[in-house]
Formats: C-alpha cells, structure tokens, sequence
C-alpha cells in the first residue's frame, strides 16, 4: 500500500463514489477517452493501409515498366488486373 499509484488510485476512488454527479461525470469522461483512443486508433489503421495500397501501385507501376506481365503483375502485388489495367492507362 505504500506503492504512490495505488495510494493514488485509492484516494481516487474514494473520491468518486461520494458524489453520484461526480461518477456520473468521470464515467462520461472515461467514455470519451475510449472513444477519442478508438478514432485515432482506426484512422492509424486506415492510413496505414492506404499506403500500403499507393506502396502496391507504384511497385506494380515500376513492373509494368519493365514489361512485366499484368497477370504476373497481379499476382505479385495483389492488385486485381482491372486495377492495373487502369495503372497502364494511365
């Protein structure tokens, strides 16, 4: 008990269950930590595999330009061969 995060933690939670409003208020805001830690967390995630998608692309690009079959190009990058198609149209 002599640990300052527990006595920290316990001076906390006696504080919080003698107000109802308080609880109330402490719980909204735990909530919203949660929340805000979900939003970062899925636009990390969503960033992330946007750039492996542009990563994807330019590779298959560069494959192309060395005249690389779009079938094999395909297969290499995962991309499908409408996608490359539209690489090689552009």
């Amino acid at each position: 008990m002599q640990d300052p995060a527990i006595q920290k933690a316990l001076t906390t939670l006696e504080f919080l269950s003698q107000d109802t409003e308080t609880r109330r208020l402490y719980r909204e805001r735990q909530r919203s930590l949660h929340d805000y830690v979900s939003d970062v967390e899925g636009a990390r995630e969503e960033g992330l595999e946007k750039g492996r998608e542009e990563g994807r692309r330019e590779v298959a690009g560069l494959m192309l330009a060395r005249g690389m079959d779009v079938a094999l190009v395909s297969e290499l990058t995962g991309l499908s061969p409408e996608d490359i198609q539209h690489l090689l149209a552009h």
